[in-house]
């Protein structure tokens, strides 16, 4: 039993979270009552949950050593011992051709887009991660890729609006990861993660700033852009703003005051503001445009 645990640790369940944002073309494209389109959401959801499962255990497989010098990582089953390096490949294995067969189910489309972000993610894994900037860019392309799963991957037309958000919040997030890693690391930040050596804390925060401006201002334009209230039918997702405000506001006092935002996932379902904010707007925007 705990063989099989220390292998689901291994998978990093509580990432899965981050797939939700195949479902955000069901949400704005108002697909929700279509049952094919769902279950095609949802196969591609699953297999994004296996594929990207698959790319963490290859990261481990890959930064192993590394890891068993890192204050959190060293934990990691793999780094810790508590896994052996042919089962973790036999697992990573699994996984990828696992969720590709499932991705093909949902549509040919799903399936190439899973393809190309599990070769991106071997490509930041083996050497693009240490490209200052670049490697950020590869994160949100992550989050932009199941967004286009979601959308073009099951036959929903994505929004222009849709895609700049999603941009502005995926490099939000992967910069204040970056942000976080330094604060935890501090002056060994360069031997863990070679690319925070090309980072500085005053360059980080004016980046964080900035999109931070950016994931505001872009979502606020589109609840009042007039594509989106014919599109919705409501002119007021506007009231929807304050949320999102907090929301970001919120996660960079996480960030600056406990040392959080280097796990998306986990700070999202460990604070209660960050969980009651973001349960807020949904429930608050699928009734304005339900």
């Amino acid at each position: 039993m705990m063989r099989l645990n220390e292998l689901l640790r291994l998978m990093r369940p509580h990432q899965w979270v981050k797939n939700a944002f195949v479902f955000t073309g069901l949400l704005f494209g108002h697909a929700w009552h279509d049952a094919n389109l769902v279950s095609s959401a949802l196969m591609a959801c699953a297999a994004f949950c296996l594929v990207s499962s698959a790319v963490y255990v290859f990261n481990d497989i890959v930064d192993v050593e590394q890891d068993k010098l890192h204050p959190k990582k060293s934990q990691r089953p793999l780094a810790a011992g508590k896994v052996s390096l042919p089962a973790a490949v036999v697992l990573a294995a699994l996984l990828g051709v696992t969720g590709l067969v499932l991705g093909k189910f949902a549509s040919n489309v799903v399936a190439v887009i899973l393809l190309a972000y599990a070769s991106m993610n071997v490509a930041y894994t083996l050497r693009l991660k240490h490209v200052v900037i670049l490697d950020v860019f590869i994160i949100a392309t992550g989050f932009m890729l199941r967004i286009l799963a979601g959308t073009l991957g099951i036959g929903i037309q994505p929004s222009q609006w849709l895609l700049l958000c999603g941009l502005m919040v995926t490099l939000f997030l992967g910069f204040t990861k970056r942000r976080a890693e330094i604060i935890a690391l501090n002056e060994d930040k360069a031997a863990h993660r070679k690319v925070l050596e090309h980072y500085s804390p005053v360059l980080l925060d004016k980046m964080i700033g900035v999109t931070a401006a950016g994931l505001i201002m872009s979502y606020s334009l589109y609840t009042m852009n007039a594509d989106t209230i014919r599109i919705h039918g409501t002119p007021n997702l506007i009231y929807t703003v304050p949320f999102v405000m907090y929301g970001v506001f919120r996660y960079i006092y996480l960030l600056h005051h406990q040392n959080r935002g280097g796990d998306t996932a986990h700070d999202l379902v460990r604070d209660p503001h960050l969980l009651i904010v973001v349960g807020v707007w949904l429930v608050t925007t699928v009734l304005l445009i339900a």
